[in-house]
């Protein structure tokens, strides 16, 4: 079988997407010797891979420009190029289906977000884009997605028949385990950040709930003592708006003392697995999320999680954490203070978050893709 994957994000690998058109392709392509995986990437093919497999080709398509140029990509030349590639099957690992495939075509959703959440529908242009590809979506052969909850919102609001939508869980990267590395010290002395903490690492947008959770420090801060500070770690908000909302502004609006709250920006994608590493807990109030990478990445390093209850969240969890209702501020809090103060539990839910975390790999996600691609009726 001849595969040829939609390369847009490929030389972004900083990115949900990226990642996991990276990690697909790898793991594809060592799983199944025999499969022909031709990537088409925008612009250059990009940095040469940590291996390039004998079945992978990186093909250069063309140099878009602007949004229209990302359309025309995605819409024209990409489905083109399949076709004239002779391909078997077409990939297209993030929401955006050509609406008139020249050949069978797989379509990963990761979630919903500017079709379900008002604030991240954006402006006209952006609107028509939502509306061109979910149009796109009922001609897609076969759709993937995350997490049995984006499923459930993929057949509910898209329409697309449940037999036609498969969820495949993604994993989080082999860096990303409890033995401590050589350089763990080193890095978290790089972020000023003390022998334990309380770690939240993502975005600041208003759907990852950042406010709720410092709501929580209130009610914990003084329990966690002066040796045991919050450390919110990511990109800050360059302003404060209602979807952006900056951690510091809420901190001292909550008359938060700041010694027991530290930003130390964003972290490095190799210095992550060390980051997660000193934290006696991770937290991880988010809203929505279509499968959740950040709490899979705690697991993984043996950090059990405190967290929302919502979405995707209690199948990348199990019973490896706390999850309360994401506007329970009190409860939240309530999960903090126990994995602090109750070794017993503790160590409980740090061996549950090893066992569960060993529950999702990249091979897996790449069998079942497979799978997906050879019965897709």
């Amino acid at each position: 079988m001849h595969v040829v994957i939609n390369g847009w994000f490929w030389n972004r690998p900083a990115t949900g997407s990226g990642q996991y058109t990276r990690q697909l392709v790898l793991h594809l392509a060592e799983v199944e010797p025999a499969l022909r995986i031709t990537v088409v990437i925008p612009g250059s093919a990009g940095p040469p891979l940590p291996w390039q497999p004998p079945n992978v080709v990186l093909l250069p398509g063309g140099r878009p420009r602007g949004n229209l140029g990302k359309v025309w990509f995605e819409q024209i030349t990409f489905p083109r190029l399949a076709r004239r590639l002779g391909a078997d099957l077409a990939h297209v690992p993030y929401w955006a289906p050509p609406l008139q495939p020249t050949l069978p075509t797989v379509v990963t959703i990761h979630d919903l977000i500017p079709l379900l959440l008002p604030e991240y529908r954006g402006g006209a242009l952006v609107r028509l884009y939502t509306a061109l590809v979910q149009t796109a979506t009922a001609n897609a052969a076969l759709v993937l997605t995350d997490s049995q909850a984006s499923r459930r919102d993929i057949v509910t609001h898209l329409q697309v028949p449940p037999e036609r939508v498969r969820a495949i869980p993604l994993a989080a990267g082999p860096a990303f385990r409890p033995q401590p590395g050589p350089d763990d010290e080193a890095i978290r002395r790089k972020y000023g950040l003390p022998e334990e903490y309380v770690l939240y690492l993502g975005g600041f947008d208003v759907r990852k709930n950042v406010v709720t959770l410092l709501q929580a420090w209130t009610f914990a801060e003084e329990a966690m003592g002066w040796l045991m500070p919050l450390v919110l770690a990511g990109r800050l908000p360059k302003a404060h708006t209602p979807f952006t909302p900056d951690p510091r502004r809420i901190r001292a609006a909550l008359e938060i003392n700041p010694e027991t709250v530290r930003f130390p920006g964003p972290i490095a994608e190799a210095d992550k697995p060390a980051v997660y590493r000193g934290a006696l807990c991770f937290l991880f109030p988010s809203r929505y999320e279509g499968f959740g990478l950040p709490p899979l990445e705690a697991l993984a390093c043996g950090v059990p999680v405190v967290g929302s209850n919502a979405a995707s969240l209690p199948e990348v969890v199990g019973d490896a954490g706390i999850l309360v209702d994401p506007d329970d501020a009190r409860s939240m809090a309530g999960g903090l203070i126990a994995l602090v103060h109750d070794a017993r539990l503790h160590e409980t839910l740090r061996r549950r978050a090893l066992v569960q975390a060993a529950r999702f790999s990249w091979e897996r996600t790449a069998r079942e893709t497979l799978e997906a691609y050879t019965n897709r009726t």
